[in-house]
């Protein structure tokens, strides 16, 4: 129950001054202290009641989760709780065993890995000298991309972990996929009510607010993205490649909107057309009946266009369509017991291969209702502002492909290459970096390892430095398939390299001779100096494929530390966890 401040009677105001006072005090109050509650008690000289510790943790690799961690922080202030924001990077600075209450809000990266800040975190929480738990209450919400086999998999692993030190799950772990805003305020109302009696200041009205709901930032966001010109649409890989990399440069004129080197740029896709088509010809539908959306009532044409994935099947759908078909040839694989089938024969087919088997089509209002929300795709910045005013430069790869008798294409990718003229405006945000950073002091040397597109963030860097002044040494490793068509952006690395900017670039171009060569091929090769510059202090950065370029990088890198400087794989893996804690050693991968 509340512990209402009120206005004693030898308090400096009128007995008419008082009531009104304890009336308005006791109405704040009584509606869950929300913030500033307390800061207007402690302004009048009131005690209103000590506040109850709270821990919120969290590990994030793009910035998603560390957002979600503030406003939950602030959800909390408000229920009068003191909560204390900490990274899995700095989950030292708490003692677990002393604390009651610990909300833990994490991503999963690249196949069920934790993020790289909470590397260490996870080796103390698994190990078999982790500390008993009981006394600790706890939930869990964990964020990741059904695109990935192992889903959501670090925070589960959070979530049974603690569960098997003794901690208390007081709300049940909220798995989120990209669309997260809707789970995720469902998570933090569930939580704040399990709390509530917890709490000196809880109220019975449960949460004052929810983290994914705030409503505090202002301008253009994800929630409010800037209707933005695409100005230039070039294309970087030549003829005879077997890629379709483009240069896109995006007007912000008028928009307000700032970024830094590092950060991403959400962009919001449109759905194609002909794959539109192909599946209101499969419901029977014209595409002009009313559905319900999130703007209301709209026709099936333009709810599919605008607003719902239409590429990879949802569990819903396919348990739908397994109903109405049992025959279909997937309806066996949705056993539990046989993920693993399920997952490789859904690999390279999408909702009209699953739609192909059904005997009885749904109604355009069923089968909107078995389909997940259309996400923005993130896309790693490849310019700098002050060497770009008004712009933001992308570097994406068309993807197309044929899989099963159909020809494939990437939503957003192809949208932007071969659907957005200038009449389209093409919807975006900024999406904050918290962890991929160019070093603080522009003296301080880099080694960058970008190949294919990963060398977007590095061109920002690159462009950042030289309007900077920046005078620290520069290295990049580039690869790709062919020197001849995939050497992108070949003329200014070169110029770069040529007027003292660029102090190395080493190349790897895979398929230019019999063997294949590779970034990591380059870093042992050059592995005396790259430990050289690791010595002096250089910062170490990896951009691309999280499932094996940064993998092989990671292992090229303990070999390099082994062999050039003289360590055992005990001691290299110390060093590399000293680089990440030191935040030397950085990580944008996907």
């Amino acid at each position: 129950m509340n512990r209402i401040p009120f206005i004693p009677e030898n308090a400096p105001f009128t007995a008419e001054q008082r009531m009104w006072l304890n009336g308005f005090l006791a109405g704040v109050f009584s509606n869950a202290n929300p913030p500033g509650a307390s800061a207007l008690a402690s302004t009048l000289g009131l005690d209103a009641g000590p506040k109850t510790p709270l821990v919120v943790l969290y590990g994030s690799q793009t910035g998603t989760a560390e957002g979600l961690a503030k406003k939950t922080a602030r959800v909390a202030e408000g229920r009068g709780f003191a909560p204390k924001l900490v990274s899995m990077e700095k989950f030292s600075d708490v003692d677990l065993t002393k604390e009651q209450n610990v909300l833990v809000i994490t991503s999963t990266y690249g196949e069920g890995e934790p993020p790289d800040m909470a590397k260490g975190f996870w080796d103390w929480l698994k190990a078999d000298t982790a500390p008993k738990l009981a006394h600790l209450r706890y939930s869990v919400l964990a964020l990741g991309d059904t695109n990935y086999a192992e889903f959501c998999k670090f925070g589960q692993n959070c979530d049974e972990r603690l569960a098997a030190l003794g901690a208390k799950r007081v709300a049940d772990r909220k798995d989120c996929d990209v669309d997260y805003e809707t789970p995720a305020a469902e998570w933090t109302t569930s939580v704040f009510t399990a709390l509530g009696n917890v709490s000196a200041h809880s109220g019975t009205n449960g949460a004052n607010g929810s983290a994914a709901t705030d409503t505090t930032s202002e301008g253009w966001s994800k929630k409010n993205p800037f209707p933005a010109k695409l100005i230039t649409n070039r294309r970087l890989s030549a003829e005879g490649s077997g890629k379709d990399v483009r240069h896109f440069e995006i007007s912000l004129a008028g928009s307000g909107l700032t970024y830094e080197v590092g950060d991403a740029l959400g962009v919001f896709p449109v759905n194609c057309p002909q794959r539109i088509g192909e599946i209101l010809a499969a419901l029977g539908c014209d595409g002009e009946e009313a559905v319900k959306t999130a703007d209301g009532e709209t026709p099936l044409r333009l709810a599919l266009t605008q607003h719902f994935d239409i590429m990879k099947p949802s569990a819903e759908l396919l348990a739908a369509v397994a109903q109405r078909s049992p025959g279909a040839d997937f309806a066996p694989l949705l056993d539990p017991a046989r993920k693993d089938d399920l997952r490789k024969w859904l690999y390279g087919r999408e909702i009209i291969d699953v739609l192909g088997g059904l005997t009885a089509p749904f109604t355009p209002a069923e089968f909107i209702t078995l389909l997940k929300k259309l996400a923005p795709r993130l896309y790693s910045i490849s310019s700098s502002l002050k060497a770009h005013a008004d712009e933001v430069h992308l570097t994406i790869a068309a993807v197309r492909y044929e899989s099963h008798g159909r020809s494939r294409n990437g939503v957003a990718s192809t949208f932007l290459a071969d659907r957005v003229n200038e009449t389209t405006a093409v919807s975006v945000f900024v999406q904050p970096s918290h962890g991929f950073k160019p070093p603080v002091n522009g003296d301080t040397p880099m080694i960058m390892v970008g190949p294919g597109t990963g060398i977007a963030p590095f061109r920002a860097f690159l462009e950042e430095r030289l309007a900077t002044g920046a005078k620290g040494r520069n290295w990049l490793f580039f690869g790709d398939q062919k020197r001849a068509t995939d050497f992108l952006y070949q003329e200014q690395l070169e110029g770069w390299v040529k007027d003292g900017h660029l102090t190395r670039l080493d190349l790897a171009f895979s398929r230019d001779q019999a063997e294949k060569i590779y970034v990591q091929s380059r870093m042992l090769e050059a592995a005396a100096e790259l430990w050289s510059w690791l010595e002096a202090g250089a910062h170490f950065y990896v951009c691309g494929d999280a499932s094996r370029m940064a993998k092989d990088v990671d292992a090229a890198l303990h070999t390099v530390i082994e062999s050039a400087g003289g360590k055992s794989s005990d001691e290299a893996k110390k060093y590399v966890e000293r680089l990440k804690s030191e935040k030397r050693y950085q990580r944008d991968v996907y």
